[in-house]
């Protein structure tokens, strides 16, 4: 029969991967805070503790559900602390007990327990039998691990109880943790034995499988090692025969790194690694990765080089033939190619090109190259964040490469190729190193003739190669970077511009590109404007493009449906039934003149836009409400505007205390675009005046230009493309600022000819030729305007 009896309050300690028997000394480690609590609350009364091992290793806080029923007490024996406030605790174990109460839960765990007695069971041959096995099969586990535990053998062979047997199995051999918890919960001597034999000899299977694996795995390595031996020696019958060396793999390497003719350190580097790449064994890691970087190496163009040709004639008709329009920069192309031809001598100038998107910048890059006759590799920058795309990896890496400056050049196959850094603004940096600096190398003419890429790990010349870069702002480009480049903006394409290209470029290529003949399609400048202005508002002529190429399917489609079809003309009546419904509306003003609507001009990304501002006055408070998206720099324009108002009140004939008995609300429409900039100042002060007067504002007239709070107008930026917009929305008059005069040399022709300028220095200007009060102006006014602006004539002319 079982005996059981009640033991006093006992701390207890959770194990993990670990079970203590009865009868037998462990040394285990302590970590947990919980743990570490339990033992010193056992050191301080009688050394003993309860130990029980946790069902779930991984949990780190177990309650009484997640331990075994059946634990073991013990008596601490020694501790030890270590470095990194570990606790190395030697115990004996005592006896199994069982935990029948968790009374404490912190700090630590804490309960009743009872004392387990082990099954009394009579001594029978079949006991004897079963212990004579156990011994045997222990001391062949023994053989197996050369584990030092003879002791325990022999105090197992010196034993007749099949419990203690059983434990010592357990606690010194590896049986899995779950089965060991198992077996201590196994009261019953003969049957914890039996199943300690029968765990311990699947163990014994196991180790036997290990064996036989480690033992093929070291004839498998003996075979390398042989084959190896047996290579070194045909190596050495070989050379001593004379005879191979032509046409081995090694040999190639070094008449190729020779006929390169490099310095003599280069040389030297180069042979050293060869030396290295002989001395490794066949399939090595290392074979590899030298065989990768002499590849590399050798592939480079160290004297490949191709016969530039400098022809100013020939280049302005190749630019010409490939790019209508864009007149400045095909000038300062050709003023580069001519420094080129009379110093050949002189570092090539880096040019770049900053510009909208679609508007030619790549192409440009492009019709250089054949321009020069040379080479020409594109290197796309956009999205790289790490500093090794482009200085490469060190080869000592997994998958080493070199840089992409390196590979453009390895692509190009020249030494003095033209290397087209694409939308250099994109870039980013990060955690593993910012890229532009990595390019203030490539692009300074006095470094870049010893670069060192990482994975060459050995300078290369880039001095001969001409770089054109290309972004679509200059704003995110650091300016170390900015300031090694030169800098060639290019503006939106007018409208004028688009048609010519259109039908130059665009209709003859995409009817190629599609197959279609002269005489089956035709597309009238009509259709061509409605597309620019219905369908597309960009900068360039991508979307135009692609609208072109949708009318080639559309005919294509119709020419193998049809059998009587003969030709597509596209009119443009005809342009919504083949594109659908437009995209944009015409731009129009409106039909009379306004109170407090005013016309302002706007810089985008994608060419000019015009602003309406609308102001409405209110009874109120005097307060001063902005909507429509603002930005801070907006904001402060409108508030500058009104404090100009409020100092000049008597003078615009504006109520000296509208600032407290009206309210201003000042607004700009499509509130879902964010908006910002100084340049729309003088509109705003436009409509507050208005509005605070009742007089209207001329709606043929558009406006730009920054206000301060003395009633300058300052100059601002993007003057062509807003003059665009202003041309295209039907506007006649177009004010700017007095300082942006120089700037119309530069606007279109026609939208010159098309628009009457007037400059402005004050806001008097600004007020007297866009309201209609020409009856109400007040004796002051009139002194401060020049007398040529009473009367606005509609042809072209600058005012001021």
């Amino acid at each position: 029969m079982e005996e059981i009896y009640l033991t006093s309050k006992l701390p207890i300690l959770a194990l993990r991967g670990i079970t203590v028997f009865p009868e037998q000394t462990v040394h285990f480690d302590i970590g947990r805070v919980k743990s570490a609590l339990a033992l010193e609350s056992a050191m301080k009364n009688d050394q003993i503790l309860m130990l029980a091992p946790q069902k779930n290793i991984l949990e780190d806080d177990p309650d009484l559900g997640g331990l075994y029923s059946v634990g073991t007490v013990v008596k601490v024996k020694q501790i030890l602390k270590s470095h990194n406030d570990n606790i190395r605790v030697l115990v004996e174990g005592l006896y199994r007990a069982k935990i029948t109460e968790l009374s404490q839960f912190t700090p630590f765990l804490a309960g009743t327990v009872e004392k387990k007695l082990n099954v009394s069971t009579k001594e029978n041959l079949a006991a004897r039998a079963l212990r004579r096995e156990a011994n045997a099969l222990y001391g062949s586990y023994l053989d197996l691990v050369e584990h030092p535990a003879q002791t325990v053998h022999l105090r197992m062979l010196a034993s007749e109880d099949c419990g203690f047997i059983a434990d010592a199995i357990a606690q010194n051999s590896g049986i899995e943790y779950a089965d060991k918890a198992k077996l201590l919960c196994q009261l019953n001597p003969v049957r914890r034995l039996e199943s300690a034999v029968h765990l311990l000899r699947q163990e014994i299977q196991i180790l036997q499988l290990e064996s036989d694996i480690q033992d093929k795995t070291r004839a498998l390595m003996d075979q390398e090692q042989r084959d190896y031996y047996l290579r070194e020696q045909m190596k050495a019958i070989r050379e001593e025969l004379g005879d191979g060396d032509e046409y081995s793999e090694f040999a190639e390497y070094e008449k190729n790194i020779l006929k390169l003719n490099l310095q003599p350190e280069l040389e030297s580097k180069l042979m050293k690694d060869l030396e290295r790449l002989k001395k490794q064994p066949f399939g090595s890691a290392e074979a590899s990765v030298l065989r990768n970087y002499l590849d590399t190496v050798l592939e480079l163009p160290w004297n490949i080089r191709t016969k530039e040709r400098i022809d100013i004639t020939a280049a302005k008709r190749i630019l010409e033939h490939d790019h209508f329009g864009l007149e400045k920069v095909k000038n300062r192309i050709l003023e580069t190619l001519a420094v080129r031809k009379l110093a050949p001598e002189m570092p090539p100038q880096i040019l770049c090109l900053v510009g909208p998107p679609g508007i030619g910048k790549t192409s440009i890059a492009y019709s250089v190259a054949r321009c020069l006759n040379r080479k020409m590799a594109r290197i796309a920058l956009g999205g790289i964040r790490d500093e090794a795309d482009i200085r490469g990896h060190r080869k000592t890496y997994v998958g080493a490469m070199p840089g992409r400056i390196i590979n453009g050049v390895i692509q190009a196959g020249s030494k003095n190729p033209l290397l087209l850094l694409d939308e250099v603004d994109k870039m980013g940096a990060d955690y593993r190193g910012d890229p532009s600096a990595a390019l203030l190398e490539v692009l300074d003419g006095e470094q870049n003739k010893t670069y060192r890429d990482h994975y060459l790990e050995i300078p290369f010349d880039l001095s001969d190669v001409v770089f054109i870069i290309t972004a679509n702002t200059t704003d995110t480009i650091p300016r170390p970077l900015l300031d090694r480049m030169e800098i060639i903006e290019l503006g939106s394409y007018t409208d004028e511009e688009k048609v010519m290209i259109a039908k130059n470029h665009l209709i003859p290529k995409q009817m190629e590109k599609h197959g279609i003949k002269k005489r089956q399609l035709r597309i009238s400048e009509d259709a061509v404007r409605e597309i620019i202005q219905c369908y597309t508002r960009e900068s360039g002529v991508r979307n135009l493009e692609r609208y072109i190429g949708e009318i080639c399917r559309k005919t294509a489609s119709m020419i193998l449906s049809d059998e009587a079809f003969k030709c597509n003309t596209v009119s443009g009546a005809k342009v919504e039934s083949m594109l659908g419904v437009r995209k944009f509306l015409p731009d129009r003003i409106p039909g009379s003149d306004q109170v407090g609507l005013v016309t302002g001009l706007a810089w985008t990304s994608v060419g000019g836009e015009t602003l309406e501002v609308e102001v409405n006055v209110m009874e109120g408070t005097g307060k001063l409400e902005l909507t429509g998206n603002l930005g801070d720099v907006m904001k402060e324009s409108a508030h500058a505007a009104l404090s100009y108002i409020r100092a000049n009140a008597e003078k615009l004939g504006v109520p000296s205390n509208f600032y407290k008995t009206m309210d201003i609300h000042v607004h700009f429409p499509e509130g879902a675009v964010p908006k910002d900039g100084p340049s729309a100042g003088i509109a705003v002060c436009t409509a507050m005046v208005s509005a605070l007067t009742g007089t209207t504002v001329r709606r043929d007239v558009a406006m730009t230009g920054e206000i301060t709070l003395r009633g300058r107008v300052l100059a601002i930026g993007g003057l062509k493309e807003k003059t665009m917009a202003a041309h295209r929305h039907g506007i006649h008059t177009v004010i700017i600022p007095k300082d942006n005069e120089r700037d119309l040399s530069e606007i279109d022709p026609v939208v010159r000819n098309a628009l009457t300028f007037v400059t402005a220095n004050t806001m008097d200007t600004v007020l007297e030729t866009a309201l209609n009060r020409h009856c109400e102006i007040t004796p002051a006014i009139l002194q401060d305007i020049p007398g040529e602006i009473k009367s606005i004539s509609r042809k072209p002319s600058i005012r001021q």
